[in-house]
C-alpha cells in the first residue's frame, strides 16, 4: 500500500494525467505504435470498455490472464484491468515492468478485506487451509496457502483433503456458491462485489416476462436468490463458453456489462440483455473502477511507462507461493 501511494504522489508531482494526447482520429494509431516501440503487451479483462478490449494483445478473465502473464516474454506488460490483477502479473514476473493505466482502478471486494483484521481473521482457526479468491490484494493472497478464480475454484476446494478446514475469503458470494456446489464446511469471509450485489431480483423477473425466451445466466459473485433462479452460473470465460454452445437465441446476463462487447462478436445473431440493477435507471451493473481506464491513459501509460506496479520483493515471494500453486493445478 505505502509504494502505491508513493507512486500516485509522484505521478501527481510530473501532472502526468494533464499531458497532452494526440487527436481521437489518431489516438488507436499512436498507442500501437508505442506498443511496438516499447515491445509492451496489452492484457485486458472482459470488464474494459469496447475500444480497449479491442486495442489488447489478449483478452480474458483473471485466470486466462494470470496464465497469460506468467508466459509472457515482453519486457513491458500493461494491464488493462484493475490493481490487483496487475500486482498478480508484477508477483508471477517481478523482473518485468507492469504498468497500470490508472492507478486508482482499485476493486471493492479486494478492499473489503483489510489484511491486519484478515491476519486476525485467520489465527482463530486451527488445522486450516486459506483460499483466498484472486480478487484479493498481495497482502491478503501472501497470507494464503492457495489463490483460486471463478473459473477453477471448484477444483481447488475439491483439491483440498476432508480433514482440513477451510478458510475462504474475500467473497462469501462465491464462497457460499462453493459450499453448494462441493458440499464442503467453508468458514466465509465477510467480503463482496459492489458490482455483482448490485442486481435486483424484481427487474430480473419482470425482464423475463418481456423475454420469455430467455435464459437467465450469472456470475457466482452475485448473491445466492439470484443464483437460484439462474439457468447457468459460471465465470466470465465460462458464460461466453456456454452462449457459443447454447441453442438458445437470447440471453439475459448478471455480470459486469462489459462481457457482452465479447458476446455480441462471438455470437452476432444472438441477443444479449444486461441484467438490471437495484435502486438506478441504468439498465446494466458497471464496475466504475474497471472504467477508469481510457484510451488516453493507456497512452499516456505507454509512452511514459507510468504508473508502475511497484512490490516489496518480501512480499512478492511470501505472495507468489499460492499462486504458483493455483497455476500448477490448472
Amino acid at each position: 500500500m505505502l509504494n502505491k501511494i508513493k507512486a500516485f504522489n509522484n505521478l501527481n508531482k510530473l501532472g502526468y494525467l494533464n499531458l497532452p494526447v494526440p487527436s481521437q482520429d489518431k489516438l488507436i494509431g499512436e498507442i500501437l505504435k508505442l506498443k511496438i516501440k516499447k515491445k509492451a503487451v496489452i492484457l485486458a479483462h472482459y470488464y474494459q470498455n469496447e475500444k480497449i478490449q479491442e486495442l489488447s494483445d489478449y483478452l480474458g478473465d483473471s485466470l486466462y490472464l494470470a496464465q497469460i502473464a506468467k508466459k509472457i516474454k515482453s519486457p513491458i506488460i500493461v494491464f488493462a484491468g484493475v490493481h490487483f490483477m496487475a500486482e498478480t502479473a508484477k508477483i508471477i514476473n517481478p523482473e518485468k515492468k507492469v504498468l497500470l493505466p490508472d492507478l486508482k482502478a482499485g476493486c471493492s471486494l479486494a478492499d473489503s478485506c483489510p489484511p491486519g483484521e484478515f491476519k486476525k481473521f485467520i489465527k482463530k482457526t486451527k488445522n486450516s487451509i486459506v483460499v483466498s479468491y484472486i480478487n484479493c490484494s498481495a497482502e491478503i493472497k501472501s497470507l494464503s496457502d492457495i489463490v483460486c478464480t471463478s473459473s477453477n475454484a471448484e477444483k481447488i476446494i475439491n483439491s483440498i483433503p476432508k480433514k482440513k478446514n477451510i478458510i475462504f475469503a474475500p467473497d462469501r458470494n462465491l464462497g457460499q456458491y462453493l459450499i453448494k456446489k462441493t458440499g464442503r464446511k467453508m468458514i466465509l469471509w465477510d467480503g463482496s462485489c459492489i458490482v455483482h450485489e448490485a442486481f435486483s431480483f424484481e427487474k430480473i423477473i419482470s425482464l423475463f416476462k418481456i423475454h420469455p425466451n430467455s435464459k437467465f445466466i450469472a456470475h457466482p459473485e452475485s448473491q445466492s436468490h439470484i443464483l437460484d433462479i439462474a439457468n447457468f452460473i459460471g465465470s466470465t470465460s465460462a458464460l461466453l463458453n456456454f452462449v457459443e454452445r447454447d441453442d438458445s437465441e437470447s440471453y439475459i446476463v448478471a455480470t459486469e456489462a462489459g462481457i457482452l462487447h465479447e458476446m455480441k462478436k462471438k455470437c452476432p445473431e444472438k441477443k444479449f440483455i444486461a441484467a438490471p440493477v437495484e435502486n438506478s435507471s441504468c439498465s446494466c451493473s458497471e464496475c466504475a473502477y474497471m472504467k477508469l481506464n481510457t484510451l488516453e491513459k493507456l497512452y499516456l501509460c505507454l509512452k511514459y511507462e507510468l504508473p508502475e506496479i511497484l512490490i516489496d520483493q518480501k512480499l512478492i515471494n511470501t505472495a507468489k507461493k499460492p499462486i504458483e500453486k493455483m497455476l500448477s493445478l490448472s
